[in-house]
């Protein structure tokens, strides 16, 4: 059976296990040898990330053809009107071309969320908001993208969940192991 890791990445950690600028790396927290990442975390960026020991496992959670949910939790400047949402929920045009729809809405800051070290920059005059964004496409900083293109800059990013996996009872810099999913049948 194939070993499935859930790991809660911190904020400035690389999501690969070696670094040549001795920046801090999955190998700080994680001691499984084998495992590999299932898709990528920006460094800038907090939360779930799942690691595999199969090949095929991991092309299934990381390959956008197989359309598995990822759902983020984003902290944007200013308050998104229904407007903003609205254009992220039917998809935006970025450089590389259109995204794929998404669901997008407001929500209260996550319960018990962990603070963010360092914290992030907060202006007094601006205001900001919480939403979640659930996207069935992994393109290179991809929520940083859209949220700018509707005048929403994300000041914080939390991967919530990735498909039927959550962060929920993992703290940051954790890890545990969890079942894979079944492989569907042919």
């Amino acid at each position: 059976m194939p070993r499935l890791i859930r790991f809660n990445k911190p904020y400035d950690v690389l999501p690969q296990f070696t670094d040549g600028e001795s920046r801090r790396t999955l190998a700080d927290f994680i001691d499984a040898p084998g495992v590999y990442p299932a898709g990528r975390l920006d460094r800038d960026s907090e939360g779930l990330m799942l690691l595999t020991d199969d090949g095929r496992l991991q092309a299934r959670i990381a390959d956008p053809k197989h359309k598995m949910a990822k759902t983020y939790w984003v902290q944007v400047e200013r308050i998104p009107d229904d407007t903003a949402l609205a254009a992220l929920c039917k998809g935006v045009t970025l450089k590389d071309g259109p995204t794929l729809p998404a669901q997008a809405r407001r929500i209260d800051p996550p319960p018990g969320l962990w603070p963010r070290v360092p914290p992030i920059r907060e202006r007094k005059s601006v205001p900001d908001c919480w939403i979640e964004l659930i996207l069935r496409e992994g393109r290179n900083r991809q929520v940083r993208r859209m949220t700018a293109a509707v005048g929403h800059p994300t000041l914080r990013l939390i991967r919530a969940a990735i498909g039927p996996y959550t962060l929920n009872g993992l703290a940051p810099g954790a890890w545990d192991t969890v079942d894979p999913p079944r492989r569907p049948r042919p």
